[in-house]
């Protein structure tokens, strides 16, 4: 058990918490983390590590070397922004931009990496090299995509890379992975579709109707999964948005509606029956009503899949702190997460940290306008990353 290094960390803890409510008040969206990057560099460069800054636009790199010989690197990734959500939160530390907050948990994933940064800066007791990789922009999907255009691996090269999240829901001292798919990979699709329009009162039957064309398509869409894939199969197909046609006018039928929503899967193929199943829907049913459709889709990020052989890297460094008891094996989920790309270029492994539960068995989920990351994890997720440089990097040439 590595419970010295909890209570190094533990030293200075009331700082990680400073930072990690400085964090959660200024709030910063995709590829703005201005603020957010500059406290990272200047905290990295303080402690005594390397920096570069504007990696993918916003995102920051900060390098240590082991004092032991060593040729292997490894990357440890945390992301930095936050999402357009009004907080409905009223502690002091809420968020002071309108209509931004840090709704999940990315203040404190930074400040658990920036921990273990500053952690092993003064315990530098490892073979080889660490790369703290803070990156932009994972709630749009394209930060990690952003920094590995610009040369990430490349520039840092690495062996192996690590992600984690907070999970509200499970306990506090608790971690949890599994190997293989952990998250779905994440789209986003929209349809148009374009009529006439017309006098909805005087005379509906001189206009092609975009909205009749609607109604059927958005209940073809539920048809995508049970009839395309096989019943066993995990993905997620749901609207999020319908436009259309003017509040104050509600006797004009409108020339043109819009549907939007996201696609989840675990396979290329269930992707590829999707995005095609929606397409041929959505033309075939507004041909049927004189009305035309265009179908556009944004492949957001790809699954993310744990190397097997990594599992068990992470869970010993995990296990190392709070015992083998306290590590699960997280289920899959159709959630989405760009780190996904980063685990397409290295192997690593995506892990899940306990946020915390109520005793009543209820939680604030991520996402939602009341949630606040735990400053009780802290600690322990920066002891872990530290624990995992130890278990990575802890024999020259391992």
């Amino acid at each position: 058990m590595r419970q010295g290094m909890l209570e190094a960390i533990k030293e200075f803890e009331p700082e990680l918490i400073a930072i990690r409510r400085d964090i959660h008040e200024h709030p910063e969206t995709r590829f703005e983390e201005v603020r957010t990057a500059a406290l990272v560099a200047d905290k990295l460069r303080e402690w005594g590590l390397k920096v570069e800054e504007g990696i993918g636009k916003t995102g920051v790199v900060g390098t240590l070397q082991g004092r032991r010989p060593g040729q292997r690197a490894i990357g440890l990734r945390a992301d930095m922004d936050a999402l357009f959500i009004q907080e409905e939160n009223d502690f002091p530390h809420a968020s002071k931009v309108p209509g931004k907050m840090h709704a999940c948990g990315h203040d404190g994933h930074t400040t658990m990496l920036l921990g273990a940064a500053k952690y092993l800066a003064r315990n530098p007791d490892f073979a080889g090299t660490v790369h703290f990789i803070f990156q932009p922009a994972e709630e749009a999907g394209t930060g990690a995509a952003a920094m590995i255009a610009d040369g990430l691996f490349d520039r840092f090269p690495v062996d192996a890379v690590y992600g984690m999240h907070n999970t509200p829901g499970l306990p506090v001292g608790q971690f949890a992975t599994r190997p293989g798919p952990i998250l779905a990979g994440a789209d986003f699709w929209g349809v148009t579709f374009t009529g006439t329009g017309g006098h909805g009162g005087a005379a509906p039957h001189l206009a092609t109707d975009t909205t009749v064309v609607l109604g059927h398509f958005l209940l073809a869409v539920q048809t995508i999964l049970p009839r395309n894939l096989k019943p066993t199969e995990p993905a997620a197909l749901s609207v999020g948005h319908v436009s259309g046609g003017t509040y104050g006018s509600p006797n004009v039928m409108p020339s043109r509606v819009v549907v939007r929503g996201t696609a989840r899967y675990f396979r290329p193929e269930a992707q590829a029956v999707i995005r095609q199943r929606l397409e041929e829907l959505a033309k075939t049913l507004a041909a049927a009503h004189g009305c035309e459709a265009e179908l556009t889709y944004e492949a957001l990020c790809p699954p993310t899949v744990n190397a097997p052989e990594k599992v068990p890297v992470a869970n010993a460094a995990a296990a190392a702190l709070v015992g083998p008891q306290a590590i699960g094996e997280f289920p899959m989920s159709t959630g989405g997460e760009d780190f996904a790309f980063m685990l397409q270029q290295k192997p690593g492994v995506f892990m899940r940290i306990g946020n915390g539960v109520n005793a009543d068995g209820s939680f604030h989920n991520v996402h939602t306008p009341k949630y606040d990351f735990s400053d009780e994890t802290l600690t322990l997720g920066a002891a872990y990353w530290a624990s995992l440089v130890q278990q990575e990097l802890s024999l020259e040439d391992r």
